[in-house]
């Protein structure tokens, strides 16, 4: 196991209502914030009003910024950053999903930098300081609301890039499952392959010796998938099923589970490309891709893809040599996928292969990627071969 120090400073409150303590909880940063959301379900399902109305009674005065888009734009990162340092905002209020909590992080970034905020994301410049940042979630799945991370797209390139600072982390976050009885069910199972890739990325570890975090990665991927085909199976106001969810992406990407481990992350590397050039859904590229990414791996640790087989998909060793209990393990991830409506290879989000090579070589921009297997641009490119031919 390795050496770490594991803190997070994120206050959770987590249940029915809790949306209406949003007021009292941001007074006790500041009275003039930014007000930032996507200005689509958050507006129609009256969780903004509610917002407002707690804010205006805890007398915290707002600038709003709506416009937030899936794969967040750089170019209104730049508002927000404009309007903080003009207004002089001290706090950050994000009410939406991975998206929108991303988007306010780099504001907070830029709103303290007297240079281009893009230089973070593009490792030119390192973060000491941000606004402190809280969020209302409506979209369980990036666990943006407790984690130091921050996926950004630049359209000039275009380019999507992350950034992971402790300053960005949010002071509190509020959650309640309510919120998430409106979404629609595609938002929902991209939600679920998102966090389930979190806690992939962090379970693929050469790392010996750390069997409470293999039984917590374990443990957390069963009752996501459980509870998902609870909530797929025409009971989506199932409170206990969306509690489990929404909680489940927290702990996916707040960093407990990787306590000790090394991550691999190469996964999330390669799918970003597919996401910058093709605006397709984070969760639904992963779930293209990270059944390629195993195929490809299998022979690399046949053990633990095995292990990973039996304990999360539940295919009894007995009947299987290790090699084919980990092709049965892809196999019924697949499945997974497909019966909750997500993709699975190209030809389901209908992607063209032509610029494959070039995805491969922007994916290494910065050098191979992943530490389970290293990859360079043959690597990825034969994984996303694998990803365009199979179904």
């Amino acid at each position: 196991m390795q050496n770490f120090v594991y803190g997070n400073r994120t206050k959770i409150i987590f249940g029915k209502g809790t949306e209406k303590t949003v007021g009292v909880e941001t007074a006790a940063y500041a009275k003039r914030i930014l007000l930032h959301h996507s200005g689509g379900h958050a507006v129609k399902s009256g969780l903004l009003d509610t917002i407002k109305g707690s804010l205006k009674q805890a007398s915290v005065e707002w600038v709003e910024l709506s416009g937030v888009k899936p794969n967040p734009r750089l170019s209104l990162v730049y508002q927000g950053v404009e309007i903080c340092k003009k207004e002089k905002l001290a706090f950050i209020l994000a009410v939406g999903g991975g998206s929108v909590i991303d988007s306010a992080k780099a504001i907070a970034l830029g709103a303290l930098y007297d240079g281009d905020v893009w230089d973070f994301y593009i490792r030119k410049a390192t973060a000491a300081q941000a606004l402190p940042v809280a969020a209302v979630v409506t979209i369980p799945a990036a666990g943006s609301e407790s984690s130091i991370s921050s996926v950004i797209t630049d359209e000039r390139g275009p380019w999507k890039q992350g950034v992971n600072e402790e300053c960005i982390r949010p002071v509190f976050s509020i959650l309640n499952p309510e919120l998430t009885y409106s979404l629609p069910p595609y938002q929902t199972a991209c939600g679920v392959a998102d966090m389930l890739a979190h806690i992939m990325e962090r379970y693929f570890t050469r790392e010996p010796h750390v069997e409470l975090t293999d039984e917590l990665c374990e443990g957390a991927m069963r009752a996501i998938i459980r509870n998902a085909r609870k909530i797929f199976n025409g009971n989506g106001e199932n409170y206990d099923a969306r509690a489990e969810i929404m909680w489940a992406g927290s702990l996916a990407h707040n960093n407990l589970l990787s306590t000790g481990r090394i991550g691999d992350w190469a996964s999330h590397a390669i799918e970003h490309e597919l996401s910058a050039l093709y605006d397709i859904a984070h969760g639904a590229g992963l779930s293209v891709i990270f059944p390629a990414w195993i195929k490809y791996n299998i022979k690399e640790d046949t053990p633990r893809l095995a292990r990973f087989a039996a304990k999360v998909w539940g295919v009894d060793g007995a009947y299987y040599d290790y090699e084919q209990a980990a092709l049965e393990g892809i196999f019924r991830m697949k499945n997974f996928f497909r019966s909750i409506g997500l993709p699975v290879s190209f030809a389901d989000l209908k992607l063209p292969t032509d610029r494959i090579p070039e995805m491969a070589q922007r994916t290494v921009k910065f050098g191979p990627v992943g530490t389970y297997k290293i990859l360079d641009a043959k690597d990825v490119e034969a994984i996303y071969r694998i990803a365009a031919e199979e179904a």
